[in-house]
């Protein structure tokens, strides 16, 4: 797999603070031709740095009033009971993001929920019936703060 250098890191760090950036603006912004930094963005999609451009969407427009995250603590470790779980949580639509995690507890997932009662639901149903689930823990989010800009980790030498 061909490296990523100091041009795609700026292209990747151009577009982590505004996916919508036009192929021209980045050009622009780096001094390069178009077609370079469109050839260059491709090559980062294709090798799979951009997994995918997405909107963020305030929660509370869509109905949204209460995230959490339940930390869920298996029963069996076995590859089989993880792929499981996994998948199953994955399918709920409630969940915005599964994070399979070292420590006491094996996952941490975030959900989103009308209210409280939706909230009990999903753990209830959704989570705590699952027969390789232990131990569950919920959490309330108050407040949600995200750093789009991913430092360059690549190289040592910068």
């Amino acid at each position: 797999m061909k490296r990523v250098d100091r041009i795609d890191e700026k292209i990747i760090e151009l577009y982590q603070k505004d996916a919508r950036m036009t192929n021209k603006a980045v050009s622009m912004e780096l001094g390069i031709a178009p077609s370079t930094a469109l050839e260059r963005t491709r090559r980062l999609e294709e090798i799979g740095v951009f997994r995918g451009f997405h909107a963020d969407v305030e929660p509370k427009h869509l109905g949204i009033r209460l995230l959490a995250m339940i930390s869920v603590r298996l029963s069996k470790h076995d590859p089989h009971a993880v792929y499981r779980f996994t998948s199953h949580v994955m399918g709920l639509r409630e969940v915005r993001d599964v994070y399979h995690v070292a420590g006491e507890n094996d996952f941490l997932i975030h959900v989103a929920v009308r209210d409280s009662e939706h909230l009990r639901q999903v753990v209830l149903e959704g989570i705590t019936a699952q027969v390789e689930v232990e131990h569950v823990e919920t959490n309330l989010i108050f407040d949600h703060h995200r750093d789009h800009i991913l430092e360059s980790c690549w190289d040592t030498d910068h």
